[in-house]
């Protein structure tokens, strides 16, 4: 298919790279392709970023059928574009459009259109240390028939946001609420899905957590609210007595890249790793017995958040001093590293656009 480009007539002045912040402002175009069933995915275009016109009976807005990606471009040193391991989350887009009975998409194409759109607005890619050009894909349901089925059509779009980061704490280590009542998922639901309801479920728990001064908010398991599962926005893990441990994937966690990334890093170091249940109460009892030495998330948004608190019921527990772990610091300058250029890339992850 060919892309059709509607360039702008009022192009926007950039922002101050040192005063980013995360998905506040957006570039110039955005990237917009629609689906039926006579055409399938058809009419791929670039065209101004603006409003989406929506009937108030589209069927998104009352049942959540929709998902999306998060990943980023760096600008190198040397002023080249690199995309990290983009193929794995186009996969995943598919993944998850198909638990959501959403028309799978042609990655090869998406990908196409992506590093078209990024040749475009090349100039909003930041180069400042810490920043990023962030990528949003998504995918939601256009019917304006109203009634709980899948959809007949569908609207796919691409933004890009220039960021710094994620929170506003950096790479300094967070503090993390783990949630006693609510749940985010449980086995057979979205769980595994990047869809747009299970970040609406989580918004009660994340504003209590807010509340109490903690960054994010770590989920338990829906049925004995005692395994730990993922942070609000990341995937976590804890180092116990040498090993890293992250829970396993099950179908209540979103297999994310960074946390395939970061396995793959520790095991090619010699690290001794675990995917095993684990109950909050080991991480609690191993910080008691002086064997709790780092907890981190990963995460596109963040790469790597080092977890300097966890709160849970009345207990209190500070992890390394509060001060980021030697570990979690080589994941992030490494992934980092590979992700801008600065270090030789030998696992093939990054992807020049």
């Amino acid at each position: 298919m060919e892309i059709v480009w509607q360039q702008t007539t009022a192009p926007k002045a950039k922002p101050d790279p040192n005063g980013l912040g995360f998905g506040r402002v957006f570039t110039d175009h955005m990237f917009v392709m629609d689906y039926n069933p006579e055409h399938g995915w058809h009419d791929p275009r670039i065209v101004p970023y603006g409003p989406l016109e929506l009937e108030p009976s589209t069927v998104t807005l009352h049942y959540a059928q929709a998902v999306f990606e998060g990943m980023k471009a760096y600008r190198t040193a040397d002023g080249r574009i690199l995309l990290f391991r983009p193929r794995l989350n186009l996969e995943r887009l598919n993944q998850s459009c198909d638990r959501l009975c959403i028309p799978p998409l042609d990655t090869e194409f998406v990908l196409r259109a992506l590093k078209e759109l990024l040749r475009i607005e090349q100039d909003w890619i930041p180069s400042a240390p810490g920043t990023s050009l962030y990528i949003r894909p998504f995918v939601f349901a256009t019917d304006t028939i109203l009634g709980v089925h899948p959809a007949q059509t569908y609207k796919f779009v691409i933004i890009l946001s220039p960021v710094g980061s994620y929170y506003p704490e950096g790479i300094n280590p967070v503090s993390i609420y783990v949630e006693p009542e609510h749940v985010r998922a449980v086995r057979g639901g979205t769980g595994q899905a990047k869809a747009a309801g299970n970040y609406a479920a989580g918004l009660k728990a994340q504003k209590a957590a807010k509340a109490g001064g903690h960054a994010q908010v770590l989920w338990l398991d829906a049925l004995e609210r005692r395994y730990v599962e993922e942070v609000g926005a990341m995937n976590v893990f804890f180092k116990i007595g040498g090993e890293v441990i992250t829970p396993e994937l099950g179908g209540t966690i979103l297999p994310g890249i960074t946390r395939r990334s970061v396995l793959e890093l520790l095991r090619s170091w010699g690290v001794p790793t675990a995917e095993r249940k684990l109950a909050v109460d080991e991480v609690f009892e191993a910080h008691a017995a002086g064997t709790l030495e780092e907890a981190f998330g990963s995460g596109t948004a963040a790469v790597i958040s080092p977890i300097g608190r966890l709160a849970w019921r009345m207990q209190v527990i500070d992890i390394n001093e509060g001060r980021i772990g030697e570990l979690s610091k080589k994941l992030y300058d490494t992934l980092t590293g590979i992700q801008t250029g600065r270090l030789p890339d030998d696992f093939g992850w990054t992807e020049e656009v």
